[in-house]
Parts: structure tokens; sequence; C-alpha cells
């Protein structure tokens, strides 16, 4: 893993390297850049996997005391990242809270580095935080850090962790990738700091995706919908109203897998996005409007 030093803080990234599409993959809350493991292997031979790992409760270098670690922060964070780096034109992925963070930074017009996105199974419009495992983890915010960590104790447990307040609804095949994730919220009193923050400036900020859903159809490059067929944490019914929203989208749904596509069908979900990354043109022709399908051969 490469580090980065950002305004919030260092934040730790893996790149492949290569001169193919780079694509810019986003995880969601207590967890980090493994979450795309199986994705990058798949996708690395032609393309450039860049996959930081954001200060949403599983990142293991804390950040700065005064960092803005609301979403909103974390967001703007993305962006910073995209400019320290120079990377232009990426496809953009983000599965479950990755996604949230993809439709604030459309919605807020902090998008000119992006080609083209890719919402993987993600919390949208009310469904923040996420049904069960998204509002039990926003109470546990309400907790200090010390009786936060201890309330993640818990989570050492097997079956804990595989219930639907947890990781249960959210993965069928990952629970040794999600066992790891928790370790750095367990260990680091620091993390369990920054995860309280960010949990209590989420609870406080529930609106945020409806509001930013509003400014959705102003995006006017390709948008690719994933969705798994039948989510229990995040409705299948959402991925179908993104896919309306963003004009120029296609929706696809993907079976035996729950909301981490990335985690349960790597394979697949890296073959939808090989496919995406070059199939439309990144910029609308003049007066081109709605979809634009694949160039036929």
């Amino acid at each position: 893993m490469k580090t980065i030093e950002l305004s919030a803080g260092t934040i730790e990234y893996e790149d492949t390297g290569g001169t193919g599409p780079t694509v810019v993959l986003l995880h969601g809350l207590l967890m980090d850049a493994s979450l795309y493991h199986g994705v990058v292997s798949e996708l690395s031979a032609d393309h450039r996997c860049v996959v930081p790992t954001l200060p949403l409760g599983a990142h293991r270098h804390a950040m700065h005391p005064d960092a803005d670690l609301s979403l909103i922060g974390v967001a703007h964070l993305v962006v910073e990242f995209l400019e320290v780096l120079d990377l232009s034109d990426v496809v953009l992925v983000g599965n479950d809270t990755g996604g949230a963070l993809i439709q604030l930074l459309l919605g807020r017009g902090t998008s000119a580095r992006v080609g083209r996105v890719v919402l993987v199974s993600c919390e949208a419009f009310d469904n923040f935080p996420a049904r069960v495992t998204g509002k039990t983890l926003a109470l546990a915010g309400k907790l200090s850090p010390l009786m936060f960590g201890l309330f993640m104790q818990q989570l050492r447990l097997r079956i804990v962790r595989r219930s639907p307040i947890a990781f249960g609804w959210l993965t069928l095949h990952g629970d040794a990738t999600t066992a790891k994730w928790i370790e750095p919220v367990l260990r680091q009193p620091e993390i369990r700091r920054d995860a309280v923050r960010l949990l209590r400036a989420a609870a406080a900020q529930a609106e945020l995706l409806d509001e930013a859903a509003e400014q959705l159809p102003s995006f006017d490059r390709p948008a690719l919908v994933v969705w798994a067929a039948n989510d229990r944490v995040m409705p299948p019914e959402h991925g179908q109203r993104l896919a309306t929203l963003l004009l120029r989208s296609k929706l696809i749904e993907v079976d035996d897998t729950y909301t981490l596509i990335a985690l349960d069908q790597p394979t697949q979900l890296a073959d939808l996005i090989r496919q995406f990354a070059t199939a439309w043109p990144a910029h609308r022709a003049r007066g081109e409007r709605g979809f634009c399908e694949p160039p036929r051969p």
C-alpha cells in the first residue's frame, strides 16, 4: 500500500499502475480497500486500478483532530485525492457508502475529473443510514469512543458479525474479509475517535442523499448502476430510480450476492466495469439527449 498526505491526514491507497483506463474504487463504512481485491485482480491486466482506504472507520492512520469527517468532508477528500494524484477522466466506482460519496460529488458539481461512474448497490434517497445495519451503527455512534470500542468487540464473534445488525445482510461470502475490517477500530483509540465523529456527522445529515438526488440529472456522462437483485439493505427500486435520474445510464441486476457485490461477485463486477469503461463516448455530442448505446461493430 502507498500513502499520500492530504489535508485531513495520511491516506493509504493501492495503485496498480498501467496505461489502460483509470478506475478509482470507493468502499463503504467500516471497510477498506480490500473490498475490491478480487475486482482489482481481474481488472489490473488492462486497467489502472486506484483504491484508497478512506477514513470510514477501517483506516489505519488517524485523521487530524480538526479534519472534516462528515460524508461531505470525505467526498471532498476524494476530490482532493484525484487532484493530488492528477487523475482525470476516471471511471469512479462506489459500492455501499462509496456510492453515496459519488452521488454527493455529482450533486455538488465537483466531478470534473470523472469521466463515468458506476454505482454499485449503495445508499440513496432516504435510505441513509441504510436500514437496520446503518441505523445500528448510527445508534452506536452516540456512545463515547471507549464505549463504542466495547460495543464493537462483540463483532469478534462470527455469530454477531453475520447478524443483520453487522455484516450479515451485506455479504454472502466475505466473512473472513469483514473480520479484518474491524481490527483498527478495536485496536486503535484514534480510529475509534474518527469513527464516532463520522457516525455522528452522518446521523445529523440524513437528508444529504435526497438533496444530492435532485442534482443527478445534471451529470451528462455515462453511468452504470449495478444492483444486487435481492438486496436486503439497499432497496432494488433505488437502483431503478438512480438509473432513471442519471440521463445516460444503464441498470444491471446481479444474482447470488448481497450488497457488497465487489466481495461476493468480483469477477462479474470486473467484467461489467471493463465493458463499461470504453463502451460509450464519455462526452455528449451537441444536442444529444438520453442514453447512449455502445457503438455497433
